[in-house]
């Protein structure tokens, strides 16, 4: 197949940008050298301009209005521990999950678009040291996992990881240099994340960040359901036999990448999106509400929910609202093909958000840094296919043993909180195997401790493993 020359791009680029009046978006074409035409075509050619058209006369033009549900009531969930009543079923979901890993049906699926920089960091996020001893990026902490994983059940587990735009390079050359991880390289595929335009406030014209580039931004985590698609994702996974997928995000090493109680209880109740809670620890905790609006789960944002309800409590005092989403989720494939349908389009909705984004001037060619915001970036948010569901669970799990997300720099979710809570995690399962761990007079670990997921993804895992009989003050612990 002969390869279109640019000026076949630039007169096909033009005929699209014509019919939806983005055509400005050319202006400074003839002024660029060839690598600055494939730069900007290459970027025009992966947007779908149709759709930006219909979202600036929706969301540009028109301003969406939220309007919190009629009816909204807690969401029910499978406890973290069972009751007695459950406890059968919690016994058929496992096994439900470990058969649906033993046959390859579940795929692990990251969300891995963002960069370091919030935390210093030069590079991917994912590259990230995360671990308190080893200092293994938050890439290797999630391998490590798949491969105890497919140790466990003696079958391959693929892993989909979504990148950006900013990343994909560098994320696949950073796999390649790492030798996977010891994974199987034909078991991985990386897809970037599509990008949106950010569009004038005013005019309803897509900004340009330079002469040679329009100003992009990423459509969302919800917008990964629609790379899926797009990326040819979803039709390898059914050419694998792949029925449920595994959702989770780059920034917390501790998350169980594929968890078999989980996905059995999404299974065995005919779930076709299901979603992992905690109880919050205060009422404007900043976690998604897991709710029940109008009959139907739904994520209300912290700062949507009214503060009456959000400072509910019970009897016995705990919050009425506490179950908070952290973006753990477990999907069916038909689902995420369904959200995509030909007739339909994208199903997610888009939310606005007015913006300072710099642009360059197409009177004078000059960049312009706004003082107030002059433009509307939209994102897709992936629990908004909650309400889409005919059937979804909540399942509880515990802050110790799944929740250390990496954020921020400094304080909450920094890698100082993330390392405290491995190490109580770790300290806590050797504690359950018998083993003395030194702890302070507030009853924190006294250690550093750390255990590779190759050796136990749970504490039974251990069974086998030769521990030491005490942890002493101090002390620096590697299994």
């Amino acid at each position: 197949m002969t390869t279109p020359s640019l000026t076949d791009r630039f007169d096909a680029a033009r005929e699209t940008l014509k019919n939806v009046r983005q055509d400005h978006a050319l202006h400074f074409y003839d002024r660029l050298d060839d690598d600055q035409k494939d730069h900007l075509l290459k970027q025009i050619e992966a947007i779908d301009w149709p759709e930006v058209s219909r979202l600036v006369e929706s969301h540009v033009q028109s301003k969406p209005h939220f309007a919190l549900p009629a009816d909204i009531q807690p969401a029910p969930y499978y406890t973290h521990v069972p009751s007695s009543e459950l406890e059968g079923k919690y016994r058929d979901a496992r096994a439900m999950g470990e058969s649906l890993l033993r046959q390859g049906q579940v795929a692990a699926f990251t969300v891995a678009g963002g960069q370091g920089t919030r935390l210093g960091w030069s590079g991917p996020k994912g590259t990230y040291p995360a671990t308190p001893i080893r200092k293994l990026p938050l890439f290797a902490c999630l391998a490590e996992y798949l491969q105890r994983i497919e140790r466990k059940y003696s079958q391959s587990c693929r892993w989909y990881i979504m990148t950006s735009e900013v990343n994909d390079t560098a994320t696949r050359a950073y796999f390649k240099e790492n030798k996977w991880f010891g994974l199987d390289p034909e078991c991985v595929m990386f897809f970037p994340q599509a990008m949106l335009p950010a569009i004038d406030i005013t005019t309803g014209k897509v900004l340009l960040d330079s002469p040679m580039s329009l100003a992009l931004s990423p459509n969302g985590h919800g917008g990964s359901l629609k790379a899926l698609h797009t990326s040819g994702a979803i039709d390898d996974m059914k050419r694998h036999g792949i029925e449920q997928i595994s959702y989770t995000q780059i920034d917390n090493p501790l998350v169980k990448v594929v968890d078999p109680l989980f996905l059995g209880l999404h299974a065995i109740d005919g779930c076709e999106m299901s979603s992992k809670m905690l109880p919050k620890a205060f009422p404007k905790e900043k976690l998604g509400n897991l709710c029940m609006a109008d009959g139907r789960v739904t994520v209300i944002e912290y700062s949507d929910l009214p503060d009456e309800l959000a400072e509910q409590k019970l009897p016995n005092g705990d919050l009425r609202f506490r179950a908070g989403s952290i973006a753990i989720h477990a999907i069916r494939v038909d689902f995420v093909a369904s959200l995509n349908g030909a007739a339909t389009g994208f199903q997610l909705p888009y939310h606005r958000a007015e913006k300072k984004v710099p642009y360059v001037s197409l009177d004078t060619g000059d960049r312009v840094e706004p003082d107030s915001p002059n433009a509307v970036k939209l994102e897709a948010f992936v629990f908004d296919a909650l309400p889409l569901c005919s059937q979804s669970i909540v399942y509880e799990t515990d802050r110790i043993e799944e929740f250390a997300p990496i954020k921020n720099a400094e304080g909450v979710d920094s890698p100082v909180s993330s390392n405290q809570i491995q190490i109580e995690r770790s300290a806590r399962w050797l504690e359950s195997r018998g083993v003395s761990v030194s702890r302070d007079d507030q009853g924190r670990v006294d250690a550093v401790i750390e255990i590779s997921q190759i050796t136990a993804i749970e504490p039974d895992d251990l069974q086998g493993v030769k521990l030491p009989a005490a942890i002493d003050p101090g002390a620096s612990v590697l299994l």
